[in-house]
């Protein structure tokens, strides 16, 4: 899991950075299609900031923001 080096990051950077979309378009289809939770609550915001400890979750997978 990669690990951010600032005090966040926003949600549609993290689904990059994990290699979940390669694109800002995919993100963003991705979170308004309902498929992004953020702390175990529906996320529809691409610019929702993340800090350490956030938890998102995507495909299944859960992601921890470090």
């Amino acid at each position: 899991m990669p690990k951010i080096s600032t005090e966040f990051i926003r949600l549609e950077q993290f689904l990059k950075l994990c290699d979940i979309v390669a694109t800002g378009g995919q993100a963003k289809q991705m979170i308004l299609d309902g498929q992004v939770m953020v702390n175990e609550e529906p996320e529809l915001r691409r610019g929702r900031k993340l800090y350490p400890g956030d938890v998102v979750t995507v495909e299944g997978k859960r992601l921890n923001v470090e």
